[in-house]
């Protein structure tokens, strides 16, 4: 496996199958790099601690950073190259100005929890399909909203990116059902109990019992939501629903969802 920090290294890879990841790598997004090795492309996991996607008083400078760790994980599951550009190949100006998608404002869930958020993704991922100009690209369902945002990214830039196609992951969870999550890590033992309201919780089919299962596990919720998949706004009759959660445990923030079928 090639590990690379010049983007010229990669010409000879593009058409591949791309994972993008902010590295603190776990057994989620090895599952993200084995979806990828079954295109039969080569395959390519970029590690980058993105400055544009944090506010200021999120925890970029606490975000767990572990290069080597990550390429050997990531060499393990048959990943060909591991990208880990520095902040001035990703941005060697100004980041450019990107009109976001409407999963990014409309819906009102991580877009009004975090509202620089989107707008550092949607950058960050443009510039590296520029860099890598892959075929396929592999987004776990885990950060959905984000999964959708990517999704509409792409079709808005077809012309910059062609046929570019993303596949969705499913979620990867621990034994006890919790989400899978570079945060874990800050969990303690006690905090580890009360996480388990979040998967209770996206197995609700209301909102009310949704917002009580939550409130049992004395989770800060943030939102507890049933909406359509194919937008995240009001579900509509019929249609495949989605149930979304995020909250606080103190200064760990977790998200979690599930489909769920009308």
């Amino acid at each position: 496996m090639k590990i690379v920090s010049d983007a010229s290294e990669l010409a000879a890879f593009q058409g591949c199958a791309f994972v993008p990841t902010m590295g603190a790598l776990h057994e989620g997004h090895l599952s993200l790099i084995r979806e990828a090795k079954k295109t039969g492309r080569p395959v390519i996991v970029s590690i980058f601690v993105n400055p544009e996607q944090f506010a200021p008083e999120e925890d970029l400078d606490k975000y767990p950073r572990n290069l080597e760790e990550d390429c050997a994980f990531a060499a393990q599951v048959g990943a060909d190259v591991v990208f880990a550009p520095s902040v001035t190949t990703m941005y060697p100006a100004a980041p450019e100005s990107i009109a976001l998608p409407k999963a990014a404002i409309e819906p009102h869930l991580e877009d009004a929890c975090r509202p620089t958020h989107f707008r550092g993704v949607c950058v960050a991922v443009a510039r590296l399909f520029d860099l890598v100009q892959p075929a396929i690209t592999v987004f776990g369902l885990k950060d959905y909203q984000q999964f959708l945002v990517i999704k509409q990214l792409i079709a808005q830039e077809k012309d910059r990116w062609g046929d570019l196609q993303i596949v969705g992951a499913e979620i990867i969870r621990d034994d006890d059902g919790v989400a899978m999550s570079s945060r874990n890590v800050y969990l303690s033992t006690d905090q580890r109990k009360q996480a388990l309201g979040l998967h209770k919780a996206v197995r609700c089919t209301t909102e009310k019992a949704m917002l009580e299962v939550l409130d049992q596990h004395s989770l800060d919720v943030e939102y507890a939501v049933l909406r359509s998949s194919d937008s995240l706004l009001a579900p509509v009759a019929g249609q495949t629903m989605r149930a979304l959660v995020a909250a606080r445990l103190g200064h760990i923030r977790l998200i979690d969802n599930a489909e769920i079928q009308a």
